[in-house]
């Protein structure tokens, strides 16, 4: 006889420190997917409480591994075994200026359908799906979207489609892959238990296991600009996603990177787009070096993950040789034709560029631009119409920054330091502000924290 899961006991045993089964999450995930208007299987208001609960006395291993799960199979997944390839995506946990999306996934899909592959080695699939911006973090589906035609919503036959033309395929997530997630994402908002790392953990690593990977690269930002507010907490995040991971089978490291100032030249939605097709097509501007860095790193590790590179160091200096050799940006526009974006505009694109108002900010002494908040940046580029302050808000493709010195640069009496664009001039003011309390001049270089601060794999989990 089949044991009845009622929502309030699982919402009192988690309430009470107890631990879960694997039974009672799957039952009251399966009843928040299965309920409709006319059968309440569990309210909002029971939701609100286990998530709730969840946040205050957290998740075993056991229990993080059971609500992952039961998220990840509550709708469709992709099965990417007739394809015949190593499957592998890369995820960051958000943050400024974020665009390595718009360079790993072309330059994985050069590798995975280059020829000859190495003797024995499986050609490579990127099935990325991406998210949108929210708060001071950017998304690289707004950024998607401001390129004419580019169609996010994939169903699942069409990304087995464009996956096996391209290698690669940027998507969003439709209304039937994860839909406990979104039922969970839209109350964690107006509950307070966001920054809960096992609900986080759940949330990420569900749609991520959802594309059935063989492998996952996760980009865990520290800083000023992380989502997390200290380092030990983005570290225990990176611990809980790695170690869900690897308990599903799919092999997966975490590089917690700094986000301490935006990451490149441009942060916006269209002039990030115009960034990442400057690097592809040659042009490598002084202010993306970390971008590119960044991207090779994270890009070496898929590399060598997928057999392709015999260490994360060999995988990105194939992931540079790729970019520099004009392969990626091929791979790119075969992306971009394949979901019906208009690739034109790639010929010229800072002509696209057409925001309204703009305004610089010039630094009034001389010295080393030492520091910055960068969470504060992203809320002064969300306020020029770049971002939303809720899900649902439109945003606008050409607001935004522009990066003319990063951090540690010498800057004289005058220089330009920020650029901002807005479709409204009204929008300058305040983000200007908020920008110029935020920019530190030293007279002394400050020290700069490296790139990649520490690499979290299961070797050196206890």
């Amino acid at each position: 006889m089949t044991q009845t899961i009622h929502p309030i006991d699982v919402i009192l045993h988690k309430r009470d420190g107890l631990t879960l089964s694997d039974t009672e999450i799957q039952a009251f995930i399966r009843a928040i997917v299965d309920r409709t208007p006319e059968h309440q299987l569990v309210t909002d208001a029971q939701i609100a409480s286990f998530l709730m609960a969840v946040f205050q006395r957290g998740l075993s291993p056991q229990e993080l591994a059971a609500l992952t799960t039961a998220m990840r199979y509550s709708g469709d997944t992709f099965d990417a075994t007739p394809l015949h390839t190593f499957t592998i995506d890369k995820h960051s946990t958000g943050g400024v200026g974020d665009k390595t999306s718009l360079l790993i996934a072309p330059i994985l899909a050069a590798a995975g359908l280059a020829a000859p592959t190495p003797a024995g080695v499986p050609g490579i699939c990127v099935p990325m799906i991406s998210g949108r911006s929210l708060g001071h973090t950017g998304g690289t589906l707004d950024k998607l979207e401001t390129i004419p035609g580019f169609n996010t919503q994939l169903n699942l036959t069409q990304l087995a489609d464009t996956l096996t033309k391209c290698g690669a395929a940027l998507i969003g997530q439709t209304p039937r892959i994860v839909p406990a997630d979104r039922i969970l994402y839209a109350l964690r908002d107006h509950t307070g238990t966001v920054e809960s790392p096992f609900l986080i953990t759940a949330s990420i690593m569900s749609k991520k296991l959802a594309e059935s990977l063989n492998a996952l690269v996760l980009d865990v930002k520290v800083g000023s600009g992380a989502f997390m507010p200290t380092y030990e907490k983005s570290r225990f995040l990176a611990e809980l996603m790695v170690r869900t991971g690897e308990s599903s089978g799919t092999r997966t490291v975490a590089l917690l990177t700094s986000m301490d100032e935006p990451l490149g030249r441009f942060s916006g939605n269209w002039v990030e787009v115009w960034e990442c097709i400057d690097i592809m097509r040659g042009t490598r501007h002084p202010m993306s070096r970390d971008l590119i860095e960044l991207s090779n790193i994270l890009s070496g590790w898929m590399l060598h993950l997928a057999g392709h590179a015999a260490t994360p160091e060999d995988g990105a200096k194939l992931s540079d040789r790729i970019l520099q050799s004009g392969e990626a940006y091929k791979a790119w526009l075969k992306i971009v034709e394949a979901q019906g974006g208009d690739t034109s505009l790639f010929e010229d694109p800072a002509a696209h560029h057409k925001p309204i108002a703009t305004r610089t900010i010039k630094t009034s002494q001389s010295g080393y631009l030492a520091s910055m908040d960068c969470k504060q940046a992203g809320w002064a580029v969300q306020r020029l119409g770049a971002g939303r302050a809720k899900p649902g808000d439109p945003v606008s493709a050409h607001a935004g920054i522009e990066m003319h010195t990063k951090s540690g640069d010498r800057v004289d009496e005058g220089q330009p330091l920020i650029t901002l664009f807005a479709e409204n001039p009204a929008l300058l003011n305040e983000p200007e502000q908020m920008l110029r309390q935020t920019l530190q001049i030293t007279s002394t270089p400050p020290l700069r924290p490296p790139l990649i601060r520490e690499i979290v794999q299961r070797d050196i989990l206890s």
